[in-house]
């Protein structure tokens, strides 16, 4: 929003500045000479024009400094003609730079390209609708120029119910998507394949463990939606924002939950799945923790439980986008971490 409300600025600048020299010369005469300024012309050009429009910028510093010079009966002089040799060398440097700016635009422009196919094979959209269950997503990246990071989600609907997951790849980068892929690609296999909820992690926690080496985890999420009842299993994740038909708002906490994917060898602790009511009229938000862990200037964390009632649209994204966009506010404008949020409601 900064640069699109700085782009009417940075085109007319260039102009502007060469027209208060010209007029502060003419009125003022040879005395104050400012006729050196007229290469800021050129320089300021370069910001926002390309190498054609730069060099144009250039000759016309170059063609009122000649004007100038012969009102002020200066035309030829020494300092005159080193004072061309300088607006003309000052064009060639911004002319220059507008190309490599021009360059990065495109490679950057590439970049994020490729960066939104990946995101969209990583991450597809999932069903608007499951049954009676009204789903919406949200997802935000830290690195906005990549608009993609290590929070995934998956929504699937299988004899058993319609099931999700959201999780969060512990680290960033290239590593990271790759991981979530893993994970996501697994997810969709076993939730098709497997009877219990618990048997998915099984799989899961299987897929990593030929990936991941060290101490490097995912926390996730898993649940399952049918007949008006939803089962949580969590592997080291945020607990689900609960929201009642009747206004009531809570955590689902898990009755005991798992250690992270990719750390359950570590502990001799077995997926305990909760189960919750879900009755029409009711909500239910996943969430990664970039949006509980995200701080203000004060260094406050995000009370995502006490602005549910952000959550009351009647659209489902317009809802998801309140709160996001509240999310924002908090933090400033920019976020810390990737903030993935996925709203259900029974209608």
């Amino acid at each position: 929003m900064l640069i699109k409300r700085a782009d009417p600025f940075l085109r007319w600048l260039p102009f502007v500045m060469m027209g208060v020299v010209a007029l502060i010369d003419i009125l003022g005469g040879p005395a104050f000479g400012y006729l050196p300024l007229l290469a800021v012309g050129p320089a300021f050009a370069s910001l926002r024009w390309g190498v054609p429009q730069t060099a144009s910028v250039g000759v016309l510093a170059i063609s009122l400094c000649v004007l100038l010079a012969a009102y002020d009966h200066v035309l030829g002089h020494r300092q005159n003609n080193l004072l061309l040799a300088s607006i003309a060398g000052v064009t060639v440097a911004g002319a220059l730079a507008s190309a490599g700016r021009r360059q990065r635009e495109r490679e950057l422009a590439n970049v994020r390209t490729i960066a939104e196919v990946a995101q969209r094979v990583l991450l597809r959209p999932v069903p608007r609708w499951a049954g009676p269950v009204r789903i919406a997503v949200s997802y935000t990246s830290a690195v906005a120029e990549a608009r993609i990071g290590g929070d995934l989600y998956e929504v699937v609907k299988t004899p058993w119910g319609v099931r999700i997951l959201v999780g969060d790849v512990q680290g960033k980068g290239l590593e990271a998507v790759e991981t979530a892929a893993a994970v996501v690609g697994a997810f969709r296999e076993a939730a098709y394949d497997e009877f219990d909820l618990a048997n998915v992690v099984t799989r899961l926690e299987s897929t990593l463990n030929r990936m991941l080496s060290g101490e490097k985890f995912v926390t996730a999420v898993l649940a399952e939606y049918n007949d008006d009842q939803i089962t949580l299993l969590s592997c080291g994740h945020p607990p689900p924002l609960v929201l009642t038909a009747d206004g009531g708002v809570s955590f689902a906490d898990s009755r005991q939950p798992a250690p992270p994917l990719g750390m359950m060898g570590l502990h001799d602790v077995s997926p305990q799945p909760s189960r919750i009511r879900f009755a029409p009229g009711d909500q239910m938000l996943f969430y990664t923790d970039g949006v509980i862990e995200a701080r203000d200037q004060a260094g406050s964390f995000y009370p995502l439980q006490d602005r549910s009632s952000l959550l009351k649209a009647a659209d489902a994204e317009q809802a998801l986008e309140d709160l996001r966009a509240d999310l924002l506010r908090h933090v400033g404008g920019t976020i810390a971490d990737d903030a993935a949020m996925l709203l259900i409601r029974h209608r």
